[in-house]
């Protein structure tokens, strides 16, 4: 991949860890009702390829004169999710830091329809990476239950089983990058086994709210074998809070991997203000 001249890479690494920075620390804000009243959809991204280096993201909008632009995304980023008027979307992913007039590594449509909410994702090796819309079902489970899925984004575990201790199932035989549906449990707090007939396997403690709709990710560790984060969707119908993990989520044999950062979505005018700033320094977006 062609990579930008070393100050211009110096300056959007910069800028994105002041952008990722100020992610982990904005404060959560739920949809405001007057958002909802303008029948949006709901789009985020996420890069869930382990031996993908991180990749720049563009969101084009109908009609936009310049795409959002999310720099320097790495594995295991997910975004909040960006309230959206309805209409058809590009997305498409560059090497981090090439220019903008180089053909995308990646490209795909997301069509927006009001009140129905998608994740982007970058899935797969490397070698044959691939970008996949999911539909997400942000409605609220049933009779107070919560309601949660599995995305497997771990190569080391290609094909995973996820279950509580003592308890039921949640999910067999999920194969790496692909997601499960929705399923209604009891909430409280779980400790789950997450492993299959070959590779590492990890417990993970996470606590479950009723009312509220998650994603459980399950990613390779950086420091080897597995680690989860449990990703709070939607809570009592509405989108969550700007995207935190939730807290109890995590491998609890070995080292933990960190947490990944979150993009927010109040950031996409600070993406465009980079972009804004790498161009005078003669980059290109």
């Amino acid at each position: 991949m062609h990579l930008l001249r070393t100050a211009p890479r110096r300056l959007l690494a910069a800028a994105g860890a002041l952008l990722l920075g100020a992610a982990l620390t904005a404060p959560a804000a739920p949809a405001s009702a007057a958002t909802r009243q303008e029948a949006v959809g709901y789009v985020r991204l996420a890069h869930l390829s382990p031996d993908t280096p991180a990749v720049d993201v563009y969101l084009s909008a109908p009609g936009a004169a310049e795409p959002r632009v999310f720099p320097g995304v790495g594995y295991g980023v997910v975004s909040a999710y960006l309230p959206l008027p309805p209409g058809r979307y590009a997305v498409a992913m560059r090497g981090a830091g090439a220019p903008a007039d180089q053909p995308p590594v990646l490209t795909t449509e997301v069509a927006v329809t009001p009140g129905a909410a998608y994740t982007v994702a970058g899935v797969g090796r490397h070698a044959d990476l691939g970008l996949r819309v999911l539909t997400d079902d942000l409605s609220a489970p049933a009779g107070g239950q919560a309601k949660v899925r599995v995305v497997q984004a771990s190569v080391r575990a290609p094909v995973l089983d996820v279950a509580a201790a003592n308890g039921p199932t949640i999910a067999d035989a999920v194969r790496f990058a692909t997601t499960t549906d929705y399923r209604e449990v009891q909430p409280g707090r779980w400790r789950l086994r997450l492993g299959g007939a070959t590779g590492p396997s990890t417990d993970t403690e996470v606590r479950l709210h009723g009312g509220a709709v998650y994603s459980l990710l399950v990613l390779d560790a950086k420091s080897g074998g597995l680690t989860a984060e449990l990703r709070q969707d939607a809570s009592g119908g509405t989108v969550a809070p700007a995207g935190g993990v939730d807290t109890g989520a995590g491998g609890l044999t070995g080292p933990a991997s960190g947490t990944y950062a979150m993009i927010a979505g109040g950031l996409l005018a600070g993406a465009v203000l980079v972009g804004v700033a790498l161009r005078r320094q003669r980059a290109t977006w």
